[in-house]
């Protein structure tokens, strides 16, 4: 990759929620025009220089572009060495800016968790990515970095400490506090709308090892949990996470990128945990109504209408109190090789959704622009990216703990 480039990062979509979150936290942690070399990015100048009186200072360049424009956002992207961009719906938004940063020979990270553009793009452009050695990483938010970094950091732990791998991993939800934002409900809506019009997508959208190339879509995973059952392994009613089917194959795609590091017969499941005895399985059937009305809500209809009416609309999100109340709590209960246990846990600072996710995304730009990696490249995991150097940023500054137990 070319490496005289004018900006280390250029934040795209700044003026959005989310992208004025990554924009404040990379100005407080690393400043402007200091070591990190970075620029606020859009479309509406006015938009862009009222945010950055409000969180930076004049120190931080703007730059102008057009998600529809591809000349426009091929002269943005040969300034810098990483585009970090919040813009979404990325199905709608998306596709030309990770062409014109593949074609540009740049890395490119974001918070996509839109599994049918997903694939989309890696069946497009990864070979061209390789070639060009550009890593293209989604998923850089709470979908699914913590996720496909708490795997990641568990197989190490148990490969250093037993000289095996953990054969089966189950992700539980113990607890979690957050908002969405008017972008999440937006992207959400689109996917359900995209798997409702075309068969191709919801074929995409149910199959576990989507993500994978056809002739590695093999394994004993089956799809994500649907209703509420008791769970053995945390002793707790568990139900749906509606984050399981974007952070599940994201995670079995890491393990087909590293040539199967995790094993071929890895098993990898996510849900949420509601307690335990009647009253934890009342509290799994009462909330799993929510993520039901949402699923079957059909574009068009009375009760997509309604629920539209309740979530916020795209620019709109949690308070800033809310946010900094907000937490999350992963537990990854373990089975190695050798059918021995162990555990694992990950947790967050602040809601998931937004205040990490903004942390998150923000130190994996950083990790792309100024640590020493390896030649990986392509269309690409966390894990897969940015490894150990990522795991370190989020134990940092990002806010995020790994522990494990054996």
């Amino acid at each position: 990759m070319n490496q005289s480039r004018e900006f280390d990062i250029i934040v795209w979509g700044a003026s959005g929620f989310t992208g004025r979150l990554v924009a404040l936290y990379l100005f407080d942690k690393y400043g402007a025009n200091g070591d990190l070399k970075w620029a606020m990015g859009g479309r509406n100048l006015k938009k862009l220089e009222k945010v950055r009186d409000e969180i930076a200072n004049k120190n931080v360049p703007l730059v102008i572009a057009d998600s529809n424009d591809k000349v426009s956002l091929f002269n943005m992207v040969n300034r810098t060495k990483v585009i970090c961009t919040t813009v979404g719906p990325y199905a709608k938004y998306g596709s030309n800016l990770v062409e014109a940063c593949i074609k540009s020979h740049i890395h490119y990270c974001d918070l996509a968790g839109e599994v049918q553009w997903m694939y989309k793009m890696i069946n497009s452009y990864h070979d061209e990515a390789k070639i060009n050695g550009s890593k293209i990483v989604h998923a850089c938010g709470f979908d699914s970095i913590p996720s496909d970094m708490g795997v990641y950091f568990i197989q190490k732990e148990v490969k250093s400490r037993t000289g095996v791998v953990a054969q089966k991993i189950k992700m539980r939800v113990a607890a979690i506090s957050g908002g969405i934002s008017g972008g999440t409900y937006a992207s959400l809506s689109r996917v359900l709308e995209d798997a409702q019009k075309d068969k191709m997508v919801y074929k995409v959208l149910t199959n576990p090892y989507a993500l994978n190339p056809i002739d590695e879509q093999f394994g004993e995973d089956s799809s994500d949990l649907k209703n509420v059952i008791f769970d053995k392994a945390s002793q707790s009613w568990i139900g749906p996470f509606i984050m399981a089917s974007i952070n599940t194959k994201i995670v079995r795609r890491s393990n087909f990128l590293s040539n199967y590091a995790y094993g071929k017969s890895f098993r990898y499941d996510e849900s949420t945990i509601f307690g335990k005895g009647f009253f934890g399985r009342v509290k799994g059937v009462l909330s799993t109504i929510p993520i039901g009305l949402i699923m079957s809500a059909k574009h068009g209809s009375l009760l997509k209408k309604g629920l539209d009416v309740l979530f916020p609309i795209p620019g709109e999100g949690p308070t800033k109190k809310k946010m900094e109340k907000g937490f999350y709590n992963l537990r990854f209960y373990i089975t190695l090789e050798d059918g021995s246990n162990a555990f694992a846990k990950v947790t967050g600072d602040m809601d998931p959704g937004y205040g990490s996710s903004s942390k998150m995304l923000a130190e994996s730009a950083v990790c792309l622009a100024k640590d020493k990696l390896s030649d990986t490249s392509g269309v690409l995991t966390p894990s897969l990216a940015m490894g150990d150097s990522l795991l370190k940023r989020l134990e940092k500054n990002a806010g995020l703990t790994f522990d494990f137990k054996y």
